[in-house]
């Protein structure tokens, strides 16, 4: 299969809109309420990319870097914590405004809610939240991960006292499966950041949780005296980008709603694919995901958070492996005094993406449809840090993914 960017562009303005109501601010407001009542909590950084705005010829670049996140190394203990203290505060009764970390850690919690094993499938990232906060309550955690994982994520993971194993012959999307077969029948709690007809609860949770990310982003750009014109969003099942889509256009809504794109690795492209077909349905991408993209290796997209996707999102974006390690060695080697960022391979593809967008004059069709020019002022998520440190040196030291090959534009304007 040739490496290649595609787009589809989204008429925003032509869907019916689905509602903002459990992602607004109010509902995210909540969800960062209870984030910051962890002794750990500290707001990760926003770093701006002034000389990189500068070189790729637009007003600013500000990257969100989650390798700070509750010394984790990503972003995603954010929805797995709020989804297991909101599923907590439910069996015993009680609202999360009543449930801060203290009193959640606590033996009268323990007492109240018995012995609790959670459960969740993951490449890495989401299940070391998980089996984080299941320590952190005296609890126990069930992780599998797809054929291929990284033993330095799962052995990170075991070391929260979790079971963790690689499935072989696995997917990630059949480990999804697996896991929820295992809690079905072990009396465990599945927390899993994709939902399917009947699991929707808790995924809904874990899209909260995710958006406390967004609001200190946006909180963060405003003390610097800018709105975003443009944010743009990694995806695997879409519950992420979900979370910073729903929470972007909830707050700035009309003519302030930035310019919201989501990008995904071709070989595991569910979203950008739904929206290809824009035919109502969900479509999967199925088989082996050989992505380097390992945190976006998903191929069915979340059915709760798709119909947020289709009504906001202005630009579904499909790229090669080659644009996210060029995002890694950008962010790892920059420029100026614009600060170093450790950023793994599904933390460093939008960056990686707009780059090229940016740069290649080959991809000056994909700068015009997406809107960016001099005036633009970008924002990115980098996701993650180096959770794969072998893979990462292989990568940034030795140059493993080079851009030798051409892009070749396929547009796809859906409406």
């Amino acid at each position: 299969m040739p490496e290649r960017f595609n787009i589809v562009l989204n008429d925003v303005r032509k869907r019916e809109k689905a509602s903002l109501d459990f992602i607004n601010e109010e509902v995210v407001n909540n969800a960062q309420k209870f984030h910051s009542s962890f002794s750990q909590y500290q707001p990760t950084p926003l770093v701006e990319l002034k000389n990189l705005a500068r070189l790729l010829g637009v007003k600013n670049i500000l990257i969100k870097d989650e390798s700070y996140r509750f010394g984790l190394n990503a972003f995603k203990v954010l929805g797995g914590s709020f989804a297991i203290a909101k599923y907590i505060a439910e069996k015993i009764g009680v609202d999360i405004e009543d449930l801060p970390a203290e009193r959640l850690m606590s033996q009268e919690i323990k007492d109240k809610l018995g012995d609790v094993t959670f459960v969740t499938a993951t490449d890495g990232n989401h299940g070391r939240g998980v089996a984080w906060a299941a320590e952190q309550l005296g609890q126990k955690a069930v992780v599998v991960m797809p054929d291929g994982s990284a033993i330095e994520r799962r052995d990170k993971i075991r070391a929260h006292g979790a079971k963790c194993d690689i499935m072989e012959g696995m997917n990630y999307d059949e480990c999804v499966r697996f896991a929820n077969k295992y809690a079905e029948e072990n009396n465990g709690v599945m927390v899993q950041d994709t939902a399917w007809p009947g699991y929707e609860k808790i995924p809904t949770w874990i899209i909260q949780g995710y958006a406390t990310m967004a609001k200190e982003a946006k909180d963060q750009v405003e003390e610097l005296g800018f709105k975003p014109t443009h944010v743009f969003a990694q995806a695997g099942v879409g519950s992420l980008a979900t979370g910073v889509t729903g929470y972007f256009s909830s707050v700035y809504q009309g003519e302030e709603k930035p310019f919201i794109g989501v990008i995904e690795p071709e070989q595991a492209n569910c979203n950008f694919i739904t929206a290809q077909a824009n035919d109502g349905e969900i479509h999967n991408v199925t088989g082996e995901m050989n992505t380097i993209m390992a945190g976006l290796a998903c191929g069915e997209p979340v059915t709760v958070g798709w119909p947020v996707l289709n009504s906001y999102v202005d630009a579904f974006l499909s790229v090669p492996d080659k644009a996210a390690a060029r995002g890694m060695r950008i962010l790892g080697n920059p420029l100026g005094d614009d600060k170093k960022v450790i950023s793994g391979e599904s933390g460093a593809a939008t960056l990686g993406a707009v780059s090229e967008i940016l740069q290649r004059e080959d991809l000056q069709d994909f700068k015009r449809d997406l809107k960016l020019d001099e005036n633009s002022i970008i924002l990115l998520f980098s996701t993650e840090g180096d959770t794969d440190f072998e893979h990462y040196r292989k990568v940034v030291w030795d140059g493993y993914y080079t851009n030798d090959e051409k892009y070749n534009y396929n547009s796809n304007k859906g409406e």
